[in-house]
């Protein structure tokens, strides 16, 4: 996109500039529509008049915000020395930074996204704008002018990735430059205007430290991870919308050795692993002819071609789950994925009807067998009342007990109640059983103490009665 178009001038012969469409200007207080004309004014004046020296500046692929900044406030103050009382001095600083968001930023909600406490931004129109914040949502006082507004700067996020959202098309999915990822649904289909939701990436990716801090797991459950990635077991984190799936995902990833090859699967690329040898694979949709769409199960097929150690998917949600619990059961084991669930027994609910809309007509036993020889381990994650998130259940898949796959909780989340302030009360507790995989502890050399599962109070001797039981 040229600089031009960047700044929003939208027709070359009539050298107008698109700054805001025109709105209900009944809705906005006399202060803040002199604001926004004065903003106009300046952003009309930078696009006009900007020396070729100054262009450099503001097309710049590796941005200088302070000569930006340097730039902006020198016409800032040409229009204030002509119109003195049209923005206190006080406000020159955010009338520079506004402005400076409008021309190579998100506009308004990119003060949002500069915040680190934030790591999600709803846009539900052009006039509400929640976050997340610490679990908990908030309504800001963020506002776009219309829907034009908010349609100029949707457009600014998908040109440079090369995706359209149009009446034809009215969703996307997509990712910002620093990895976060954003999704977009336009009327028709929603009935309060352009609808933008962003997941916020931290810009230090979180490690397993992070986690024990933050109270998703203690240092026991974060050793058992640890171990079992080494150990090769397939697992499957699972969880509902916003529980931290990815996050986790990516924390026990890390533990994967550096001499192996790690092959990725996404719709949008989030995943950010730190070892070397990472192939990373994103799903493409369908061009605007309809054709050429790549879906995430032919790139689980691809990648078996590509000769992974591991075959991590962001997320599965159809018929590719086949795919990966057969990669899982033909020489790829410890690889990982995740899948949306309420508890792990619903987990492999939901995989037994994601195979079913593979197309394939299997038999259920068939699947389920599939299905409790390719999982080792379910990792469930929960975002708890208080916005908290915890992995509530570290459960092994066992076997198949007639037409049922029997597993056991190694870890749960035990919860006892609320403080004063509304926090989750509650603590991390082995449950006394072994996973029956242990055999690929020893096989890959990981070893846990003996007395790794046993239960707080518990002696050895009870311990050990119990689990001859």
């Amino acid at each position: 996109m040229s600089l031009l178009a960047r700044l929003g001038r939208i027709d070359g012969k009539n050298k107008q500039v698109k700054i805001f469409a025109s709105h209900d200007e009944s809705q906005d207080t006399v202060e803040e529509r002199s604001y926004q004309a004065i903003k106009h004014r300046i952003h009309q004046l930078i696009v006009d008049d900007m020396t070729p020296e100054e262009q450099r500046i503001l097309s710049a692929v590796n941005h200088d915000s302070r000569q930006i900044e340097a730039v902006i406030y020198k016409y800032c103050q040409r229009v204030i020395e002509n119109e003195p009382f049209a923005v206190p001095r006080g406000h020159i600083p955010q009338l520079v930074a506004d402005i400076r968001d409008e021309m190579l930023g998100l506009g308004p909600i990119q003060s949002l996204l500069n915040d680190d406490s934030i790591t999600e931004v709803m846009v539900n129109g052009p006039q509400k704008v929640f976050v997340e914040r610490l679990g908990k949502l908030e309504l800001t006082d963020v506002k776009f002018h219309d829907n034009a507004h908010l349609l100029n700067i949707i457009e600014r996020i998908l040109t440079p990735l090369g995706r359209r959202i149009d009446e034809s098309s009215p969703l996307v999915d997509a990712r910002l430059e620093d990895g976060s990822r954003v999704n977009i649904i336009i009327p028709p289909l929603s009935l309060v205007g352009p609808a933008v939701t962003i997941r916020k990436f931290s810009k230090k990716p979180l490690t397993v430290e992070n986690l024990i801090s933050f109270g998703t797991l203690d240092e026991k459950m974060a050793k058992f991870l640890q171990a079992c990635v080494k150990a090769r077991v397939n697992i499957l984190v699972s969880g509902g919308t916003g529980s931290g799936k990815t996050t986790t995902l990516n924390v026990v990833s890390s533990f994967i050795p550096q001499r192996e090859r790690i092959v990725t699967i996404e719709d949008a690329a989030e995943l950010r692993l730190q070892q070397e040898h990472v192939v990373t694979l994103e799903s493409r949709p369908a061009n605007i002819e309809g054709k050429g769409q790549i879906s995430i199960r032919d790139l689980v097929r691809n990648a078996l071609r590509m000769r992974p150690d591991r075959i991590i998917v962001g997320e599965v949600r159809s018929g590719e789950a086949l795919d990966m619990l057969q990669a899982m059961n033909t020489g790829h084991d410890g690889s990982l994925t995740t899948a949306h669930a309420n508890s792990p027994r619903d987990a492999l609910s939901r995989l037994e009807t994601m195979v079913l809309m593979s197309g394939l007509e299997l038999p259920v036993r068939a699947i389920r067998e599939q299905i409790s020889s390719a999982i080792d381990l379910i990792v469930h994650q929960s975002r708890l009342r208080d916005g908290s998130r915890k992995i509530t259940h570290i459960t092994e898949v066992q076997h198949m007990e007639g037409n049922t796959i029997t597993t056991q909780d190694i870890f749960r989340y035990e919860q006892t109640g609320f403080d004063d302030v509304g926090k989750a009360i509650g603590h991390f507790v082995p449950t006394g059983l072994q996973p029956s995989f242990m055999d690929k502890f020893e096989l890959n050399g990981v070893e846990l103490p003996e007395n790794f599962f046993m239960p707080e109070g518990r002696t050895m001797e009870v311990y050990k009665r119990s689990a001859m039981r």
